[in-house]
């Protein structure tokens, strides 16, 4: 066999109380290029896991003194514990299956092909990587000076590619629901990128009427028209060295269209009544909660402003395909309300029941209006308003309250993951966990080619 190449090796603890065929498991193992050791009870490999760091924990079943469903339930998880591949004979394969709902990554029967077990060992090692990854992005996310919280992994991935993005001076258009958090995306972009220090600013298209839409982004002379008693700089200005966000750009006007192209293009402008072309310095970043492609086949919005916004573009799922966020969520509005308050289960399982149409900014408003009007020590179903105490038990259309069976989550959690890696599976399946097979299998289930 010829050693496999690596920057560094995985290391392999295998626990087994039959000592030959740890031994020669082991052997072979290191003949892969892996750095193994073996330990033949429950009892060492508790001791083993304590005092050394291990990628990947080969557990035999049935051991003395305490056997692997022992280990996995009295194994202290740290923030990156080891993944385990249970070693069963096939009288214990249901065992082998309770080991897995306890966190065990797979299994495989005696006997077992060692280049089999090689390539579990490797996609094991392959999550554990993307754990780790992940664990040092959240950290940088925390260092980013941004309200960002999750732990979906399709939501790190996009905040992975986000950063990626920052380096670059290209517009960058965010899509998404309304609520699902563009604005602060397009903060943690200007804080990851080299322009960190300069001015970030935000433009709201859709709340400037068209008639002064001109006026505000790219400013005016006095006397330029009725009531410019001053002259005023626009939001580009404004931005200067810095980032410019345009908020809900799909609701410009297709001639401000026109202007707002020249300018992404050339980073030059007039002011409204202005005669000396002024240039700036900036990086845009557009968002939209509107399908542009559907706009631009309307001929609502213009096809070359699409392309030049779009070339570089996120689409951040919904706070319905992120479920899992939703306590991180609300304990952390409440930190930033100043209240020391938990929320109980039963109140906690009727919000991850909701679809949350306004998304993470209607989860906060509720989490504002309950700090003011709860006085209890602890917020129950009670403190819910009304439509959400008497939400009911079966599925409603989107945007409308529902209970969201685990299929329904499932089918969204990897629609919105496909979608972030452009339908890659490989990447998909690594980012979700599970085996590829089982991946193309669910795609098929859920109709999602």
């Amino acid at each position: 066999m010829t050693p496999i190449k690596r920057q560094k090796k995985i290391r392999v603890l295998v626990a087994d109380d039959e000592r030959q065929f740890a031994s020669v498991l082991t052997d072979e193992l290191a003949e892969y290029g892996f750095c193994a050791e073996q330990v033949s009870d429950g009892r060492e490999a508790l001791s083993a896991l304590q005092q050394g760091e291990f990628d990947v924990v080969l557990l035999d079943i049935n051991m003395p003194h305490l056997s692997g469903i022992d280990v996995l339930r009295n194994y202290q998880k740290d923030d990156l514990p080891p993944e385990f591949i249970i070693i069963t004979g096939n009288a214990s394969v249901s065992t082998a299956i309770e080991a897995m709902k306890l966190g065990a990554y797979d299994y495989v029967s005696k006997p077992f092909q060692t280049e089999k077990l090689k390539l579990l060992i490797e996609k094991a090692c392959e999550k554990r990587t993307i754990k780790r990854d992940n664990i040092i992005f959240r950290k940088k996310i925390k260092d980013n000076d941004v309200e960002i919280e999750t732990k979906n992994p399709a939501m790190l991935e996009i905040l992975n590619t986000a950063e990626k993005m920052s380096g670059t001076n290209m517009p960058i258009l965010i899509s998404g629901e309304s609520g699902t958090g563009k604005e602060l995306i397009a903060k943690f972009i200007h804080n990851s990128s080299p322009r960190a220090n300069g001015p970030f600013i935000a433009f709201n298209s859709s709340a400037i009427p068209d008639s002064i839409l001109e006026s505000e982004l790219f400013g005016h002379e006095k006397g330029a028209f009725t009531g410019a008693h001053t002259k005023k700089p626009g939001y580009f200005e404004l931005a200067d060295r810095g980032t410019l966000f345009l908020d809900e750009i799909g609701d410009i006007s297709p001639s401000m269209q026109t202007k707002l192209l020249r300018a992404i293009e050339t980073n030059k402008f007039f002011k409204v009544g202005g005669v000396k072309e002024i240039e700036v310095d900036l990086r845009i970043v557009a968002a939209t909660n509107k399908d542009l492609k559907k706009e631009v086949e309307a001929g609502r919005f213009r096809q070359d402003l699409f392309f030049r916004l779009s070339a570089m573009n996120i689409h951040l799922p919904s706070l319905r395909e992120r479920m899992g966020d939703i306590p991180l969520l609300i304990e952390r509005f409440l930190e930033m309300e100043g209240e020391k308050r938990k929320m109980d289960g039963d109140a906690m399982k009727r919000l991850m029941a909701y679809s949350w149409p306004g998304n993470i900014r209607e989860l906060r408003n509720l989490i504002q209006r309950i700090c003011i009007l709860c006085k209890n020590d602890s917020i129950t179903i009670k403190d819910l308003p009304l439509e959400l105490q008497n939400l009911p038990h079966t599925s409603w259309a989107i945007g409308k309250p529902y209970i969201a069976t685990i299929q329904e989550l499932e089918k969204e959690h990897i629609k919105t993951v496909m979608r972030q890696v452009a339908g890659h599976r490989q990447k998909a399946s690594q980012i979700l966990g599970i085996d590829p097979k089982t991946l193309y299998r669910k795609i098929k289930q859920y109709g999602l080619e």
